[in-house]
């Protein structure tokens, strides 16, 4: 693994800054404060994004992506990471990669039109009685003829008011296996106004404002065979061969913001004086920006180090799961001691502080829980030694 950025990543890296700093901070304050995202704003960031060859970077070049590897589309994602969520998730849209299970015709319903920005796709899986036990969910669907009948209610599922459609994970019955009977699962995909599916909104989040989450519901919500994606009952290994790399892009957006926090510290540290000196040559100062330092820079190495390997086929769901944990629970300290060094004015919304601590707090919940993580990472390690 070579630790410099190759040319092509340097200019990734800085096309991707100046368009964050340029087209996305100027309207986060409004965000921040209002909580509402504009869509007219939504669209004049996504033209730009589109123009600049930042939209849909995520995905392969042979069906209109950017095909960048992973390392790269990290790299991405960490300066995006440093914006209001809600303007660099929907302006510079990064369609879910599960897309590409999909069959040609489901493809060009589906992928093209998000890949193009005519589209906005929003992944269905938690329930309010299943969150992190994915097979633990009672929403089902049953067949009908050829048909499939959907019921039950999804939760917490994020941007679903904007999505023209959703890939919903729905049990379609179950199986013996060495630890008791577990849920098979099938994904679908379902069209805003299938009769039977309706979309409520859904809770206020202290993390992220602007982006919304809703409830879905599904009565009776009848879908074609063809709407399938991937195999009947292995909506599971769909999920896990597809969206393992997500724990990856949240590291990288919280290293993004985790290095937004850090450059707001140092510099203040330099600026602000107290007793006659710099705050930063305070012990009590400086100590904290030696291990806020420390701890982003373990991050990024786990994070870059898992997304190298992932394109040498050699990562690991330990790997994945080590790079989530770290960077997302560095995130909270370092937004944390970030404020602590700015004092009362680190609470002040004149600043990206406080949102960067909001924001933080999600991070270690959603994608699977820092416990879920830990979970993941012993297991490897016992595993071999019948663990």
């Amino acid at each position: 693994m070579h630790f410099g950025m190759t040319e092509e990543q340097s200019m990734i890296v800085d096309t991707t800054r100046a368009f964050v700093e340029k087209e996305i901070y100027p309207h986060e304050l409004e965000i921040e404060r209002s909580g509402h995202l504009d869509m007219d704003l939504v669209k004049d960031i996504q033209t730009k994004a589109i123009a600049a060859g930042l939209y849909a970077a995520n995905m392969p070049e042979e069906v209109g992506g950017a095909g960048l590897d992973t390392l790269s589309w990290l790299l991405y994602e960490k300066e995006l990471g440093r914006a209001n969520y809600a303007l660099h998730w929907t302006g510079v849209a990064r369609p879910s990669n599960i897309l590409l299970a999909g069959t040609d015709a489901q493809k060009e319903k589906y992928l093209y039109p998000c890949i193009r920005g005519e589209k906005w796709d929003c992944l269905a899986m938690t329930e309010p009685g299943a969150g992190s036990d994915l097979r633990g969910m009672t929403a089902s669907a049953r067949k009908d003829g050829s048909d499939w009948i959907l019921n039950g209610t999804k939760h917490f599922i994020s941007h679903a008011d904007i999505a023209d459609f959703a890939i919903v994970f729905m049990a379609t019955g179950e199986e013996d296996t060495p630890r008791g009977k577990k849920k098979k699962i099938t994904a679908f995909f379902v069209d805003k106004g299938t009769p039977g599916f309706s979309v409520r909104e859904g809770y206020r989040n202290v993390s992220h404002r602007g982006y919304s989450n809703a409830v879905l519901e599904f009565d009776d919500c009848r879908l074609p065979a063809s709407a399938v994606l991937g195999e009947v009952d292995k909506g599971f290994e769909v999920a896990n061969t597809w969206l393992g790399a997500t724990r990856l892009q949240v590291a990288a957006t919280c290293l993004g913001r985790a290095d937004r926090a850090l450059a707001h510290a140092v510099d203040y540290a330099a600026e602000r004086k107290q007793f006659g000196q710099q705050i930063g040559k305070f012990q009590g100062v400086s100590f904290k920006l030696a291990d806020m330092a420390t701890e982003l820079k373990a991050a990024n190495l786990l994070t870059w180090e898992a997304g190298w390997k992932f394109d040498q086929g050699s990562v690991t769901e330990s790997d994945m799961s080590m790079a989530k944990l770290k960077a997302t629970e560095m995130l909270a300290m370092v937004a944390d001691e970030a404020i602590q060094i700015h004092g009362g004015m680190g609470l002040m919304d004149e600043l990206p502080l406080e949102r960067i601590w909001r924001d933080a707090r999600v991070e270690r919940i959603w994608e699977g829980t820092s416990e879920i993580q830990r979970h993941i990472i012993s297991r490897e390690m016992l595993r071999p030694l019948g663990g």
